[in-house]
């Protein structure tokens, strides 16, 4: 006897309306499950960046249509003009330099031990807030050498190599002995004779600043030889008052150090260095074994010259320069640590494969690497790109004010023109807009680049 199965009722065949039903459901179980998220971007991307373009069409206040008179303005203001420029270098200049540091950190630290603790250091400062940067870069970049880091290392340097004037502040007393010359320095009224001697009396320096190895001034008097030129470099001032003028008192301290030149006429209206001395701890000096004649005792003016004061780190010429700097600081650690992600994930059979066939490290690095990091640096240079365009804040705190002009970029210039002062909504809209404008191609290109990716 044969057993009889039971058949299952067959399904039918989805039918088009049906189809058409069901993607439709899934359409709008999608819709509300992103509306939450598309009211949220709409509220804080879509309605300001409408708004803005709206408002950029009216003037200052808001009540009269302008048109597009905004944006004649916009590109006929000096100073958008400047942010312009501006703006175009940190494009051209920025994200190529920290891809291109963060490519060599990334390849030097890849196999060494303290990878980890390196990209750790380098990857902190972008912990620190842009406020916080800026801040610590405007004390580094300060021109007192006190408290300015950079300027303090570069007088330390500069006067180790070429020395500081050694009294800045002193002067003559009066003009009867000594008168200044064209360059700065001063030498004697009245000539003097092999035999003659000179008292060089200064003022203008602090008892306190005299160097400690100063001694009391020799008396010129004592000094006096045939044939020779003698004098002393003095402080002529008493503590407490008193003293004679131009004259070396007992009380008064000789000024060593000091570099003191004999010259004489050439003839044709000009002069030559005979001979040059530094004058002792008591402040005398010698020129000895002279020929007859007419001779001056100058004081150069190297002695006078004010001390080196640094760089001007954030004057016009080095502003712009400086806050990318401290810009590269913060950001390095961000191309360093993607770039070297992208280096880790790398076919290792590729590379062995071209040091088995001869291949330097040199040639890896040229002809493989970056080509197969192509894809990872092309992100990071357009993600860097965008973040160029939008800098603000090191602008702001760190360029001081009369120069914040000539650091000015897009992103400060809006603010300045709508709220900083300048209180026109409708220019400061107009130069959003133009900004935006900027970013949408470097976006539009990045989001392409993550779709290729991903597929």
């Amino acid at each position: 006897m044969t057993a009889v199965l039971p058949t299952l009722p067959s399904r039918a065949a989805p039918t088009p309306v049906s189809r058409r039903r069901r993607r439709r459901r899934q359409r709008t179980i999608a819709v509300l499950f992103a509306l939450p998220a598309l009211t949220l971007v709409g509220a804080l991307v879509g309605y300001p960046v409408v708004y803005s373009v709206v408002r950029s069409l009216f003037d200052a206040g808001g009540g009269k249509f302008v048109g597009i008179d905004n944006y004649r303005e916009l590109f006929d203001d000096p100073s958008t003009r400047t942010a312009l420029r501006n703006t175009a270098v940190w494009v051209l200049v920025v994200p190529a330099l920290l891809t291109g540091v963060g490519l060599i950190l990334a390849v030097l630290t890849h196999r060494v031990r303290w990878a980890t603790a390196f990209k750790l250091v380098v990857f902190m400062p972008m912990a620190v807030s842009f406020l916080a940067a800026g801040i610590t870069f405007r004390l580094v970049y300060d021109q007192d050498p006190h408290q300015g880091v950079l300027n303090a290392i570069a007088v330390e340097a500069h006067d180790t190599f070429a020395g500081s004037s050694p009294y800045p502040a002193a002067r003559p007393r009066d003009t009867k002995v000594l008168h200044r010359t064209s360059g700065g320095g001063y030498t004697t009224v009245g000539a003097a004779s092999p035999g003659d001697t000179v008292a060089l009396g200064l003022v203008g320096l602090p008892p306190k600043d005299v160097p400690k190895s100063a001694r009391h001034a020799a008396d010129p008097a004592s000094l006096a030889r045939p044939g020779d030129i003698t004098g002393t470099v003095f402080l002529d001032f008493v503590p407490g008052g008193g003293g004679t003028p131009d004259k070396v008192d007992p009380q008064e301290h000789g000024l060593p150090g000091v570099t003191v030149k004999l010259t004489q006429s050439n003839g044709s209206g000009g002069t030559h260095t005979v001979a040059s001395a530094k004058s002792a701890p008591d402040g005398s000096f010698r020129f000895s074994g002279l020929p007859s004649g007419s001779y001056r005792v100058e004081l150069p003016a190297k002695n006078f010259a004010q001390p080196y004061g640094g760089v001007s780190w954030l004057g016009p010429a080095l502003v712009t320069p400086a806050i990318m700097a401290a810009y590269l600081w913060i950001w390095t650690g961000f191309a360093m640590v993607l770039i070297g992600a992208g280096l880790s994930a790398l076919p290792t059979e590729t590379l062995e494969a071209a040091r088995i066939d001869g291949a330097n490290e040199w040639q890896l690095f040229r002809r493989i690497t970056v080509p197969l990091l192509t894809p990872v640096l092309s992100v990071v240079f357009v993600t860097l790109v965008i973040n160029v365009m939008k800098v603000f804040d090191l602008v702001y705190i760190i360029a001081p004010g009369p120069v914040q002009q000539n650091a000015n970029v897009l992103a400060l210039q809006m603010w300045l023109v709508s709220f900083g002062g300048g209180n026109n909504q409708g220019l400061g809209s107009a130069i959003g807009v133009v900004l935006l404008l900027l970013v949408v191609p470097a976006m539009v290109l990045n989001i392409r680049r993550f779709r290729r990716s991903g597929s």
